[in-house]
Formats: structure tokens, sequence, C-alpha cells
């Protein structure tokens, strides 16, 4: 019986003994060697081949890190057990969309060699991080701290601070989602390549983005990362679908790097990035169905000694903000803002200032048309790792502390350039997830969605994002939130007899304050326009086309006015003996006939019409409502009329060629019993009555 017992033991200390040298076999490193491969001279070779034509790939950094994982990939079947491979395949897939696969082979690297690399604990953390696993990355950090040199210690623990403080940022962002739902949209806009730097106009029909896809214009790529050059792309939608992306070509694109960096809120002006020359912004301008030939902002936006990255338009297109990494800012690229003067010269730019700019980078600057809340990326304030995007108001002179906007619009990767629409309701952005369509991918956020089931991302899916986006990302309920202070005024205008389209100027004035805000063109071809109106302002609106009288629109918006979108053909009547228009700027205090201040831009358009066709006369005409005795009113509409000719004539125009008459409530345009139709009754005139 002992001797029996003796033999198990022996047996048990022999499997144990074999476990053991087993378990070092697998941990050992193996290094691409004749001497571990007896009798593979054939497949040695052609692994330590593709071995060494990854490495030339890997050194050359950028766009090659992805060409590196074939070759790399090829080697490691061959010896899956080297430790500097691992390493490089884990830096490799960091650089890619399948970030989480980097994870396993950086393990596995510190397992056959912990000092594989000096930095190796440093990446698995921000693998880790990438892949939300934060504690296991703060862990990681940690222990690259403890590593360091006395030599570097200063600078790389402040950057090892900062990684560990994004993680904690990210615990308390990812624990208190926002609520919203998040979609690719799809294969018509997406592509396997980079597809970034979404742009759409005021009312979602226009989308534009950059992408580095094959069919770039000129066909090249890039040395420096061997990617396809940068292109312009354009989406339209159509019946609530986005049309397959088209490269914009000649004028927009060249053979270098060409971006998007902004758009005008009616999509007329295109701000676009031309990497010649350290990098510039220029501007092209929509002239019917064409495109202008970019032209580059002069001084001081642009300066030669800095790179400026990103651009905005406020809603008027009189002020612009802008990214740039010129001498004098807080660190990195900070942004700016300038002002068109009267003169059309840009003024010098202002810094935001520390409220805004941090020693970080700062990018992709979004103004929304209401005038008041910008959105931007930053490397600092409180961001989860990488760019996370801010928002920021503009009230009482200061900008508001910015806000991170949130998981999972933000993640632990970069995320850049959100365009929100002016309704508030959507914003649009370019994002690197696993269930994407390739690299980074173009994606609409919804900030008001109702509950809906998570759509896994696989193949069905990827088929029919050709047709419908691709939801990727649903937190909570339906839920109410604040649109936002702004009304977008927008249709055509057009001849009044033969409805052709309209090339017209429109002119926006601020009547309590009597100043031009802005000055837009319809389009040629089509007679399009928007216009993006703020809430809180009594705004002035006359369109006004070359042998046309112009037309007259008030829109008085109250301060509390939520989103809406009104829709208004204005149809442009030629100068003939007959027609008359409505001055809808012209104000009188009730009962009186002193015109307010309000009425002078509006006085200052018919002056101009006059002066411009010397040989017309007009007759100017007072009407009322009902109410009072006709009498009373004739007399209060024959006074107002007069009013409006003797400010004509104090400004030069000559009295032969004006009349005035009170009509009272003798010529309704409305029904009398309601205070709308009374409203409209109480108005001012002019009529042609001659023009030779």
């Amino acid at each position: 019986m002992k001797k029996q017992y003796f033999y198990k033991y022996i047996y048990l200390f022999a499997f144990i003994f074999l476990a053991f040298q087993m378990n070092l076999l697998k941990a050992q490193n193996v290094e691409f060697e004749k001497a571990y491969f007896p009798g593979r001279k054939a497949e040695l070779s052609e692994a330590k081949s593709q071995l060494e034509k990854g490495n030339k790939l890997f050194e050359a950094g950028g766009g090659n890190y992805l060409l590196a994982l074939e070759p790399f990939t090829k080697a490691n079947n061959f010896n899956p057990n080297n430790a500097l491979l691992n390493y490089r395949l884990g830096i490799c897939y960091l650089y890619t969309i399948q970030k989480n696969k980097s994870i396993a082979f950086f393990e596995k690297a510190i397992q056959l060699n912990p000092a594989v690399a000096p930095d190796i604990h440093l990446v698995l953390g921000e693998a880790y991080q990438l892949n939300y696993d934060l504690d296991k990355a703060i862990s990681e950090f940690k222990k690259y701290q403890q590593n360091l040199s006395p030599f570097n210690m200063e600078t790389e623990r402040k950057s090892i601070e900062k990684k560990i403080k994004e993680c904690e940022t990210g615990k308390d962002l990812v624990a208190k989602p926002v609520r919203v739902s998040i979609d690719n949209l799809g294969s018509t806009v997406n592509s396997i390549y980079p597809d970034y730097s979404p742009i759409v106009n005021a009312d979602e029909t226009v989308l534009i983005f950059t992408s580095r896809r094959a069919d770039t214009y000129g066909g090249n790529k890039d040395p420096f990362d061997n990617m396809y050059f940068e292109d312009v792309y354009f989406s339209y939608k159509k019946n609530n679908i986005w049309t397959l992306a088209t490269n914009a070509d000649d004028p927009i694109n060249t053979k270098s790097h060409d971006a998007t960096v902004g758009l005008s809120p009616d999509a007329h002006k295109l701000f676009v990035y031309r990497g010649d020359k350290g990098g510039d912004i220029y501007v092209s301008a929509l002239e019917g169905d064409k495109w202008s030939t970019p032209k580059k902002l002069p001084k001081p936006i642009n300066l030669t000694e800095s790179q400026e990255t990103s651009a905005s338009f406020t809603y008027n297109g009189t002020t612009i903000f802008f990214v740039s990494d010129r001498l004098g800012g807080y660190g990195g690229k900070d942004i700016y803002t300038s002002t068109l003067g009267p003169k059309g010269k840009w003024s010098e730019p202002t810094n935001l200032g520390a409220a805004i700019n941090t020693e970080y980078d700062e990018e992709g600057v979004f103004m929304h048309p209401d005038g008041k809340t910008m959105y931007f990326s930053s490397q600092g304030h409180n961001t989860m790792g990488g760019f996370d995007i801010f928002k920021s108001v503009y009230e009482d002179g200061k900008w508001s502390e910015p806000e991170n906007i949130g998981y999972p619009i933000n993640t632990p990767d970069n995320d850049v350039f959100l365009t929100v629409s002016a309704s508030g309701k959507h914003g649009y952005y370019s994002s690197t997830q696993t269930n994407g369509m390739g690299d980074d991918d173009i994606y609409m956020i919804s900030f008001l969605v109702p509950e809906k089931p998570l759509i896994a991302s696989n193949e069905d899916n990827l088929l029919a994002s050709l047709t419908a986006p691709v939801s990727e990302t649903v937190i909570e309920k339906m839920i109410t939130v604040n649109t936002a202070q702004l009304t977008i005024l927008k249709g055509k205008i057009l001849d009044e007899k033969t409805r052709e389209s309209l090339a017209a100027i429109i002119k926006l004035t601020d009547n309590s304050k009597n100043e031009l805000l802005a000055t837009f063109e319809s389009n040629s071809t089509t007679g399009e326009y928007l216009i993006s109106l703020p809430s809180g302002k009594n705004y002035s609106i006359a369109v006004e086309a070359q042998g046309y009288l112009f037309y007259s629109e008030n829109q008085d918006i109250p301060t509390a006015a939520q989103y809406q979108e009104i829709i208004n053909d204005i149809l442009l009547k030629k100068i003939e003996v007959g027609k008359s228009i409505v001055l809808r700027n012209i104000f009188f205090d009730t009962g009186k006939s002193t015109l307010r201040p309000e009425s002078y831009a509006e006085l200052g358009i018919l002056y101009q019409l006059l002066s411009d066709n010397p040989k017309m006369r007009i007759e100017i005409s007072g009407h009322t409502d009902n109410k009072g005795s006709a009498a009373l009113n004739k007399k209060l509409s024959e006074s107002r009329a007069k009013s409006v000719v003797d400010y004509l004539i104090s400004k030069g125009i000559d009295a032969s060629r004006l009349e005035y008459k009170g009509y009272g409530f003798d010529m309704p345009i409305a029904p009398n019993d309601t205070e709308a139709g009374r409203q409209q009754n109480r108005r001012t005139e002019f009529k042609v009555i001659g023009t030779n």
C-alpha cells in the first residue's frame, strides 16, 4: 500500500512539473530564428519576409499602420509568441477602427516579455480606455507613471494625470448618459474610408462632408500616410433619405487636401480647408447651380505662419469664428472671432479667452443659427478622452462655462465637428465606432426620440442602410427638450406673372435699432432663399430685384418664441403703372401720424427705389380699420400718408413725383371682425402712377 501511494505522489509531482514547464514554454518569448523552428526553413523565411514588410510599414506610421496588419498577421500566424510582434500588432489595431482587438495583443506581449516596450502599460491603458474598461485603464496608467524616469517625469506625469482624469470623467458620464438616439447615416453617405467633418444647412436638406475615399479628385494618395487625399462630398435629402454622396470635383476639390470647415445657414457660402502653404481657409459661393472657385480669406484671418483649420459664420454672415494655431494663444489651436466691417474688411481677430480655450487643442467650431450657441471640440476641459464636444452660450457679454454634451455622443475616442440643425433637434458629427461602415463615419444625433429597440450591427443592417439609417445607440424613453429659439424663413422669389425664378437681394434689418443685420441673395437659378431669424427681435425684410418693386415684410419674433419654419414664396411685381405694394415696416403710434424710428429702414429702401428710377411717380396711401368714425379715419390715414411723403421730400425726392391720399376704411384687404384682419387693414401702401 505504501508503495502504491509513493507512485501516486510521483505521478502527481510529474504532472505538476510538466504543467509548469508547459506554462513556461507558453509564456516564453520566441524569436524568428531557426533554432526555434527546426525543419521549417521555408516557412520561417516567408514569415521573416512578412515581418520585414510589416516593420517597414509600421515605422512609416500614419495610414501605414492599417496596411501593416496583413503582413504582421501572416507572421503572427507562423509565430504567435513573439512579444515585439504582438506589441506592434496591438499598436496597429489601436490606430484602426478595431481598437478593441489591440488589448489581447498587448496583454500577450506583456505575458511574453513584461519589458517589451517602454510604453507598453501606456498603450494598454489607452486600449482599455477606448474599450470603456476604465478602472483597468487607470491601473495601467499608474503602472506606467511609476516607471517614469526622473528626466521626463514632470511632463509625462502631467500627461498621465490627464489620462487618469479622463477615465474618471468617463466613468461619471457613462453612468449618466444623455437621452439621445445616434444613427449612422448609412452607406449612401458613409464608406469604408474615413468620412468626417459633416456640415448641414439650417433646414437639413444639404449635407457636405469630407472623405478620403478612392474616387478622390486626381486619384492620388498622400505620401505621408499613404491614404487618399481629402475631398469634399455632397449629399441631398430627398423624401427624407440622403442621396448617394458625390465628389464636388473642380473647382471645390484640387489634387491636394480639400476639406469642409463651415457652411452658411442658407448653404450659399461654403468654407473649405486647403492644405497647401501650411493650411488656410477658403470660401466659395453658390452661383446658380455652380460653386465659384474658392478664394482664400484674407489677412488677418489666414496667416502665412499659422494653420487655420475650422470656421463658422454667424446667422447673418457678418461674424466669423475660426480655429488657428497662431502665436499668442493659450496653447495649441485656439478659437478666434472676427467681424466684417462696412468696407468688406475683417477686423483683427480676437481670442475667445480662457473661458473657451485651453492649453490643449480646440477644433471644429460651429456657431448655431440662433446667434448665441457655440459648439466646439476640445482636448481640454473635462473630456473623457481625445476630443470631446462642448457647448457654450454667449449671454450678458460673456461665454458660459463649456458643457460636455455627454455620453454616448462623446466617447473616449476623438469626437469632432458637430453641426446642429436650426431646430436644435438634430446634430451631425463624425465618430469612430466599432459597428461603423469602415473608418470614421458620419452620424445623426436625435435629441428628442421615442423609445425603440437597439438594432445590432450586422450584414442585414449594412444592406438596409442603403435606404435607411442604421441605429447605433438608444438611451431611455421619449423626452421633452427645448428647441432652438429661432425662426427659419424660406421659399422662392418669383416673378408675379411668369413665376420665373429671380435673383434678388434680401435685406434684413433690426427695426428697433434701425440696423442692417445682413444682406442675402436668392439663388439665381432656383430663386430659393433661406433666412435664419433668432428670437427676440422685430425684423424688417425687404426683397429687391432690378426692374421690380421691392417686397416688404415684418417679422416680430418674441424672445420666448421657439423654433418654427415659415415657407413663403415671394412674388415680385415689375415696375408698371398701377402696381402697388404694402409697406409693412412703416409704423405709427396709435391714433397718431408721426413716423416712429422703426420706419426709417423701409423708408430708406423706398427712397433708393425712387432714386434709381428717376421717372417714377407714386401715390402714398394710408388705410385704417373700421374702428371710429369715417371722418376721423380718413383724416388720420391722410396725415400718415403725408408724413411719408414729407420724409421723402426731406431726403431730396422732388415733390412733383409724389402724391398722397387717405382712404380710411374704404379699401379693406381683410375682414374687420377680427384683430388679425384689422391689423392687416391698418397699412401704408404705395402705387406707381407714372413711369415717364
